[in-house]
């Protein structure tokens, strides 16, 4: 039986990365590694998706890791290759909207997390991608980005997201872009790289992102991005996706 991949899902305690380790437990091909800056709210989210998914209840393991220290995650590598050895599956999903906060401020936390956490992350646990030994799908590294951030959507007078405001938000996921597209040039073509915006999901990212405002659910966002972990749109590896199609940087 061949053995499962493994997955690191950061910020995975809830929104969009709980949805998506539900989906992979379900599966019961993937043995996930949630990702939660806050350990008490990672073991809650991993008794919780234990109930959910009993037949696979072993498959999934709090691991602590906060993007913004990165004492943090060398301890959280280093507690991976201890245990495991080998990661399979990055997902960069831990962010902010800082929507609240004074404008310089705002820029710098959501910098933090939202552009720097995800290259800090990369750069602690790229020895353990490059020791994956799945060859169908091949190791990936998932950015899970927003097309908040498409420069040329930005400017578009026809966008829908034409004149919105969140500088912080939109910058940031502009610049974790250009982190997917060094993460590329790196890594690719035997690491396949892909920005993904798993479109409106209901989450905690800010007030807005609830069901009446018409966002998914977060196992409905999930899959499209299961889609992406299992090889199905490698041919676009090295772009930014969404749910049925690309995003123009």
């Amino acid at each position: 039986m061949a053995s499962k991949a493994i997955v690191l899902i950061t910020g995975g305690n809830s929104g969009v990365g709980f949805g998506l380790a539900s989906e992979l437990l379900t599966r019961g091909t993937y043995h996930v590694l949630l990702g939660s800056r806050s350990s008490e709210k990672g073991r809650k989210a991993v008794e919780d998706l234990r109930a959910r998914h009993q037949p696979h209840s072993e498959a999934v393991e709090m691991l602590q890791i906060d993007v913004t220290d990165d004492n943090s995650i060398e301890k959280a590598a280093e507690t991976v290759q201890r245990n495991h050895g080998k990661v399979d599956v990055i997902i960069n999903n831990a962010g902010i909207s800082a929507m609240d906060l004074p404008l310089r401020q705002a820029m710098r936390e959501a910098f933090d997390v939202n552009a720097a956490g995800p290259a800090a992350v990369v750069k602690a646990f790229a020895p353990l991608l490059q020791k994956s030994t799945m060859t169908s799908p091949p190791p990936r590294i998932i950015n899970v980005s927003s097309g908040a951030g498409s420069i040329s959507r930005c400017l578009d007078p026809t966008s829908p997201l034409y004149g919105m405001l969140g500088y912080q938000y939109r910058s940031t996921k502009a610049a974790l872009n250009m982190v997917t597209a060094c993460h590329w040039v790196e890594y690719g073509p035997k690491i396949k790289v892909f920005a993904f915006d798993p479109g409106f999901t209901i989450s905690n990212l800010s007030s807005h992102n609830k069901a009446e405002n018409g966002a998914r659910s977060a196992e409905e966002s999930a899959g499209s991005l299961v889609d992406v972990i299992e090889g199905k749109r490698d041919d676009e590896a090295g772009m930014f996706l969404h749910n049925t199609g690309r995003y123009p940087w």
